[in-house]
C-alpha cells in the first residue's frame, strides 16, 4: 500500500454516480487518487494493463452492462494479481441474493448506495480508512452489510 495516498477504482455505469463519488472524495481531507471506469469490462482491461498501478480499493457497482459486478468479482478474485485489493460491493440493491451472493464470492464489503451526498462522504470516509487486513481477518456477514 501507497504511504502517501490511496488508490481507489469505481465502476459504475451511472455518470451521475460516478461525478458524486469523486466529488465526495475531493471534499474529503482523505489523501486518494480516484479512477473511474464506465463497466466491468473497462475494470478488468484497467487492472490488466501493465502499467496500471493497482488500486488498494475497487468500488463495483453490481448492475453494469457488458460485464457486471458480479462477474467482474469473480475475475478479480481468480487473480492472484489482485489478491490484495479490498473489493467494496456499491450499489443501489440490497437484496439478500446479492449480499449473500457477493460475500460467498469474497468481497470485504456490501454498500448500499446513500441517497444523499453528505451520507455518501460519510460511507466513503468510513470505508477509505478501515484497516483493511485487519477488518477481513474477522469478517463475517454481519460485519459485510454497511449500512448507516
Amino acid at each position: 500500500m501507497q504511504e502517501d495516498y490511496i488508490l481507489i477504482t469505481l465502476a459504475d455505469d451511472d455518470e451521475d454516480d460516478r461525478l458524486f463519488f469523486t466529488d465526495a472524495f475531493d471534499e474529503l481531507k482523505i489523501n486518494t487518487v480516484v479512477n473511474t471506469v464506465k463497466n466491468g469490462r473497462e475494470l478488468i482491461n484497467f487492472l490488466d494493463h501493465p502499467e496500471t498501478v493497482l488500486p488498494n480499493i475497487i468500488f463495483l457497482d453490481l448492475n453494469m452492462p457488458i460485464l457486471n459486478g458480479i462477474e467482474c468479482l469473480k475475475e478479480i478474485k481468480q487473480n492472484e494479481r489482485f489478491k490484495d485489493i479490498a473489493i467494496a460491493i456499491y450499489s443501489t440493491s440490497s437484496s439478500e441474493e446479492d449480499v449473500e451472493n457477493t460475500f460467498v464470492l469474497g468481497a470485504n464489503i456490501y454498500i448500499k448506495k446513500p441517497s444523499n451526498f453528505n451520507d455518501l462522504k460519510k460511507i466513503l470516509s468510513d470505508v477509505v480508512t478501515v484497516n483493511w487486513q485487519y477488518h477481513t481477518s474477522g469478517l463475517n456477514k454481519e460485519n459485510f452489510l454497511l449500512r448507516l
